[in-house]
């Protein structure tokens, strides 16, 4: 940590001086510096974290164990781990949007009621709604149409629910045939409904921060055996040659292996059951 603060502190430093000295060259005039090399750097490092996604560090980091501890078994099973990290990738990927699509039906609601209590005709109030309401996707412009040519609101509405996050809408297609068909009050069950839909979401993200702790021990505790390694290393034991290159460290590393994916899965297993609960 030392000597990281004195590489900063003299990088700093170097800066300063040659942006000094380009003033006194420049007698007086202005000189537009650039960033500090530790902030290029740092630049340049996010570029990089930006174009290689969650599968291709890990081809990376089997890559780098593979050099160090001359054998192709990290390669091999960085390779293995591309397939598995995607899939987590992509379902954290669905999720996000799965969310954004649940705040836009939430949105959606707000703003109709206001659109309503304006004293706009349902099927207007709708379309300028749903016009500035993102994050629906493919809904948005099917209860556009619906809306815009007379169509059937309710059962468009029906089927945009199907899309993961937008179920809120089956009870907006309830709301609309309740006020519709029997002339109730549309602004007021749009009311509950957000207010419904309000009150789940901040159960859900409550839920996931209540969680939290219980998943970050768990992947805490999976790279324990890392910090084995390092400390190995560091006392000189060498153990990437024992684990790499002799058949009881294979034998080790196989077991090992085996049993931290099924505890990792297993424990965050738990914790999706309760976030699904």
């Amino acid at each position: 940590m030392a000597c990281a603060g004195a590489a900063a502190w003299l990088m700093g430093d170097w800066d300063s001086g040659a942006r000094r000295a380009r003033l006194l060259c420049a007698g007086g005039g202005v000189v537009t510096a650039g960033p500090p090399s530790w902030q290029r750097a740092l630049g340049g490092w996010r570029r990089v974290r930006g174009r290689l996604r969650a599968e291709g560090w890990s081809l990376v980091a089997g890559l780098v164990l593979a050099l160090l501890g001359a054998s192709v078994v990290p390669l091999l099973l960085g390779a293995a781990g591309v397939p598995l990290l995607r899939r987590v990738r992509r379902a954290g990927e669905a999720r996000r949007e799965r969310e954004r699509r649940g705040d836009a039906v939430i949105a959606l609601c707000s703003a109709l009621a206001g659109e309503v209590r304006a004293g706009r005709q349902p099927g207007e109030a709708l379309l300028r709604a749903a016009r500035d309401a993102g994050g629906l996707g493919e809904a948005r412009s099917v209860v556009l149409a619906a809306a815009k040519f007379g169509g059937d609101v309710p059962g468009a509405l029906t089927d945009a629910a199907r899309q993961p996050g937008a179920d809120g809408l089956a009870g907006l297609s309830a709301c609309w045939r309740v006020a519709v068909d029997r002339g109730a009050g549309l602004a007021a069950g749009l009311d509950r409904l957000e207010g419904a839909l309000r009150a789940e979401r901040d159960q859900r993200d409550d839920l996931r921060a209540q969680l939290a702790g219980a998943r970050s021990t768990a992947v805490m505790l999976a790279g324990l055996p890392v910090l084995g390694l390092l400390l190995g290393t560091a006392l000189g034991a060498d153990p990437l040659h024992v684990l790499l290159r002799t058949g009881a460290g294979l034998g080790c590393l196989l077991v090992g292996g085996v049993l931290e994916s099924v505890g990792l899965w297993w424990a965050l297993r738990i914790v999706r059951g309760a976030e699904e609960a």
